[in-house]
């Protein structure tokens, strides 16, 4: 195994897993301290590389592009200190970074990992429930509906209407950016059926941002629903995950029953889109007594 220790953080690879976990250094952002440990699977992987520097270097890990719903909202947008994929090396720490580059390259090589876009998340995405405030509202997602609620700083006509809730099956897109200069950025929910453009500041699906500390964190709550949707990438036959486990626990066809042996792989596979997050308790539920109807 190797493993890399510095005040940034720990990295380590037992040949399938990249393990990411946050240091507690004051450079350390408030994205990566949220965010916690990351686990990267290896497929996931594009590339990593080490660039050496006069006091400090840099371990960087890059994924396939479509891999991350975290990278895939924020759009290469991430200040350096959020980056949970950049890890700073202390100049005389820097043999060990280039062997756990090495580590990592070898093992791309043998188990030859494909580095173009994936049309599917390999990596869960936050975990939900989770909560941020930021800019003028509070953004809450429990892994089926999105809630927003207004600050003082938001424009009446936000207000006015009170909290917003919106399901993820009413959802077409999540959209982030970030706050450039004097420009505000957003968290954007888009509505299915919604096409009108407006504005962040009166968009009542939409949390304004003003370049305050925990903006970032809520990048964290974009790509935690993002995580929960179709893969933007994905065939046009691909349904959703949710809707996978729907149709996997639908009623057997009128030629006979399912089997005992895939009865009992499709509850262990509900059961691992639950633990993951993907299904709600209610969606998790249902379709579980509709396996066990069939038994």
């Amino acid at each position: 195994m190797a493993e890399i220790i510095q005040k940034d953080g720990t990295w380590t690879f037992d040949g399938d897993t990249v393990r990411i976990v946050p240091g507690r250094d004051k450079g350390v952002g408030l994205l990566r301290q949220t965010l916690g440990e990351v686990a990267v699977p290896l497929r996931a992987v594009a590339g990593i590389s080490y660039e050496p520097g006069r006091r400090s270097g840099r371990l960087r890990l890059r994924l396939r592009d479509g891999a991350d719903p975290l990278l895939q909202v924020t759009g290469g947008r991430l200040p350096e200190a959020s980056d949970p994929y950049r890890l700073t090396v202390d100049s005389d720490r820097s043999g060990v970074a280039e062997y756990f580059v090495d580590e990592v390259r070898n093992a791309l090589l043998l188990e030859q990992v494909e580095s173009g876009p994936a049309d599917a998340y390999l990596l869960t995405g936050p975990p939900v429930p989770i909560t941020a405030g930021a800019g003028d509202g509070t953004v809450a997602f429990d892994g089926d509906r999105v809630t927003l609620e207004w600050n003082w700083t938001a424009e009446e006509a936000k207000r006015s209407g009170g909290t917003r809730t919106v399901k993820l099956s009413e959802l077409r897109a999540v959209e982030w950016c970030p706050s450039k200069g004097l420009t505000n950025g957003w968290l954007r929910f888009a509505p299915t059926g919604n096409t009108a453009a407006t504005p962040p500041k009166y968009d009542p699906y939409t949390v304004e941002l003003f370049g305050f500390k925990n903006d970032p964190l809520m990048a964290l709550v974009a790509a935690a629903v993002a995580a929960r949707m179709p893969h933007p990438a994905a065939p046009a036959t691909r349904v959703a995950p949710a809707l996978a486990a729907a149709a996997a626990a639908a009623p057997a066809p009128e030629d006979g029953p399912a089997d005992h042996d895939t009865l009992l792989r499709r509850l262990r596979e509900l059961g691992e889109l639950h633990q993951s997050g993907i299904l709600t308790e209610d969606e998790f539920t249902a379709a579980k007594q509709s396996v066990l109807r069939r038994f």
